[in-house]
C-alpha cells in the first residue's frame, strides 16, 4: 500500500467522524413544542372545552394539586417540571389561576440519544482502530523494517563482514540512505584491501631490507673475527669481541623483522626464563662499549627475563645516553618487594619534568633534543619489552636523567 493511500484513509475516517458527531449534535438538540398548537390547547382549557391534541400535559390548580393528567408518567409537581425542562404556562379557568405543564418528552429524547451516542462511540472506535492498524502496517513496511535491515547491515559491517551488499529500495523512507550506506561499505572494503596491500608491501620491504642488511653484517662479523685473531693488544681484542657480539645480536634482531614490525610489538618472540642476576653486568658491558659507566655492583638473585630482549633494553638506554647526554653514567641496584631494581643515570642537559611521562610513548621525544637525529622509539620499545617479561620501566629526573628497570625476582 502506498503512503498516499494511508493519507486518504485518514482523511475519510476524519470526515466520517465529523459527520457522525454533527448528526449526534443535531439529534441531541432540545425538543421544542409547536407554539400555535400550544395556544390552541390553552384556549380550549380556559373555555372548558375538551382539547383534541397530541400533547401530553398536566393541569395543576393554584395549590399545585393535579386536576388532570394525560399520562401517569408525567411530572407530579412543578419542581419535577422544571427538572424535566417541561413547558409551564399560566392559564385562567373561570378566573382562577392554574398551571399547565406540557411535557417536552426529555426522558424519551435522552434514552434515544444515549443509544445513538453509544453507537457513535463504537463506530468511531472501530474506524480509529482500523486506521491505526493500517498506519502501523504502512509504518512497519516503509520505516521500521528498512531501519531493522540497516541495523543488521551496520552490525555486519562493524564485525568486519563487508561482502554482503545492502539491497537498495528507493520506495521506503531510507531509500537514499541505503544507497549511501552501501557506498560506504564498498569504500571501507576498498580501504581495507588497500591497507592489507600496504601491510603486505611493508612486510615484503622489511624482508628485503633484512636480507640486504645480513650481508654487510656477515662481512662485519668476519672482519671482527679476523681482527680478534690477529690483534695482540688486549684493548683492541675487547673492541673486536664487542663488535662480534653486536653482530650476532643484530643478526638475531634482523631475523625477527621477518615476522614483526615496530607497530606490532606483540608479535615479537619473547621467552623469559630463570636467569642469574650476574648476567646483567655482561649485558651492561656489551651495551657500554664507550666505557662510560662507573664501578657498580649487582644484587645476587634469580630474575625472570629474556636475555636477548634484556640486552636490547640496555642497548636502547645506552644509545640514548650516548646520543643525547654523552656523560659518565652511574648504575645502582637494589631489591624492592618482588623486583630487582636497576637504575641507570646520566648527567645530560635538563629535561622538563612534565615531559618525563611522555618519553616512553611511541614517537615522543624531549623538547631539548629536537636538533638531534632520532624518532623516539627506543624507550617505547624498551618499556614494551619489560612488560612482556613481567617487569617495569620508569623514568625520573633528579640532577640527571634516570632510567629505572624493574626485573621480577623468582
Amino acid at each position: 500500500m502506498k503512503r498516499r493511500y494511508l493519507f486518504i484513509v485518514l482523511i475519510v475516517s476524519f470526515i466520517i467522524e465529523l459527520f457522525l458527531s454533527f448528526n449526534f449534535i443535531k439529534t441531541n438538540e432540545s425538543y421544542t413544542n409547536d407554539p400555535v398548537k400550544i395556544n390552541e390547547l390553552v384556549k380550549n382549557i380556559e373555555n372548558n372545552n375538551k382539547p383534541n391534541t397530541d400533547f401530553e400535559y398536566t393541569l395543576f390548580d393554584s395549590n399545585e394539586n393535579i386536576i388532570y393528567q394525560t399520562n401517569n408518567n408525567l411530572s407530579k409537581n412543578l419542581v419535577d417540571a422544571y427538572k424535566n425542562r417541561d413547558t409551564i404556562i399560566d392559564v385562567n379557568i373561570n378566573n382562577i389561576p392554574h398551571k399547565l405543564v406540557i411535557s417536552n418528552k426529555l426522558n424519551k429524547i435522552i434514552n434515544n440519544n444515549r443509544k445513538k451516542y453509544i453507537t457513535l462511540i463504537i463506530l468511531i472506535s472501530i474506524i480509529q482502530l482500523i486506521t491505526f492498524i493500517i498506519y502501523y502496517i504502512v509504518l512497519y513496511i516503509y520505516t521500521i523494517r528498512p531501519f531493522k535491515k540497516m541495523k543488521k547491515f551496520a552490525s555486519r559491517v562493524s564485525s568486519g563482514n563487508l561482502d554482503i551488499p545492502l539491497t537498495m529500495d528507493r520506495n521506503n523512507n531510507f531509500g537514499a540512505f541505503t544507497e549511501a550506506f552501501d557506498v560506504m561499505r564498498s569504500e571501507i572494503k576498498k580501504a581495507r584491501s588497500d591497507e592489507k596491500k600496504a601491510i603486505e608491501a611493508k612486510k615484503e620491504l622489511v624482508a628485503k631490507l633484512s636480507h640486504d642488511i645480513k650481508s654487510p653484517i656477515a662481512s662485519i662479523k668476519s672482519s671482527s673475527e679476523l681482527g680478534l685473531e690477529i690483534s695482540k693488544e688486549e684493548t683492541t681484542k675487547k673492541q673486536f669481541k664487542s663488535i662480534n657480539q653486536k653482530s650476532d645480536q643484530i643478526n638475531t634482531l634482523i631475523t625477527n623483522l621477518f615476522n614483526s614490525t615496530l607497530d606490532e610489538m606483540e608479535e615479537l618472540n619473547i621467552n623469559p626464563i630463570n636467569l642469574k642476576s650476574s648476567i646483567i653486568k655482561d649485558l651492561i658491558s656489551n651495551s657500554d662499549y664507550l666505557n662510560k659507566t662507573k664501578k657498580y655492583t649487582i644484587e645476587d638473585c634469580n630474575i625472570f627475563a629474556d636475555r636477548l630482549r634484556l640486552q636490547q633494553v640496555f642497548d636502547n638506554i645506552y644509545i640514548n645516553s650516548y646520543k643525547y647526554a654523552n656523560t659518565d653514567m652511574e648504575v645502582k641496584s637494589y631489591i624492592k618487594d618482588e623486583f630487582l631494581v636497576i637504575s641507570i643515570k646520566d648527567y645530560g642537559d635538563s629535561i622538563k619534568k612534565e615531559e618525563i611521562p611522555l618519553l616512553t610513548e611511541k614517537f615522543k621525544r624531549g623538547s631539548n633534543v629536537k636538533d638531534k637525529d632520532g624518532v623516539g622509539l627506543g624507550l617505547y620499545i624498551s618499556k614494551e619489552l619489560m612488560k612482556k617479561m613481567n617487569g617495569e620501566l620508569d623514568l625520573d629526573y633528579d640532577n640527571g636523567f634516570t632510567v629505572i628497570i624493574k626485573l621480577r625476582i623468582i
